[in-house]
């Protein structure tokens, strides 16, 4: 089966999860799923929820979780590259059908590492390697790149209004 490139972007909640949604799917279908997590760190309630899948769904952080209080410090970007670097080999093995690159939009955006190197991967990927690219501000060539494009737009949220990340929703 031939693997399509998937975006979800847009400033609305919900592109992780509509990438983790996928990731449940593919894996009731049999199918092996990656999920390498761009600038995050910490144990989110989506994790719980897909050890349940452990024999089919592996998720890995490469973040240092500081970031976003302030401007990003060397190491966050080293942790950024090197993920994209060990990316590029699980996606080049072939062993996963579906790898699902979390908030790698956003780590182009601030420079963790060029759009270019993103999709020399996405180019040279193994033809039946589905890949899901989420975040805000996608860069054009990406969504050009890319299959499917899906903006996640904001008509209203409660964080407006002081409601913070709550566990089993927004975390």
């Amino acid at each position: 089966m031939k693997g399509y490139v998937h975006v979800y972007t847009g400033d609305g909640k919900g592109k992780t999860t509509a990438a983790i949604g996928l990731a449940i799917r593919a894996a009731g279908a049999g199918r092996k799923v990656f999920i390498g997590q761009f600038l995050k760190s910490g144990e989110y309630s989506e994790h719980k929820a897909l050890e349940r899948f452990s024999d089919l769904i592996e998720i890995k952080q490469y973040g240092r979780g500081c970031f976003i209080y302030g401007a990003p410090e060397d190491e966050d970007i080293k942790a950024a590259r090197e993920g994209l670097n060990e990316v590029r080999d699980i996606i080049n093995s072939g062993e996963y059908d579906l790898v699902i690159l979390d908030e790698a939009n956003i780590a182009v955006y601030y420079k963790f590492f060029e759009v270019s190197k993103l999709l020399d991967i996405v180019r040279s990927r193994p033809e039946h390697v589905e890949i899901v690219i989420t975040g805000r501000m996608a860069d054009q060539s990406l969504i050009d790149e890319a299959d499917l494009v899906t903006e996640m737009k904001e008509i209203k949220h409660y964080y407006k209004k002081g409601v913070i990340a709550r566990p089993g929703i927004e975390r």
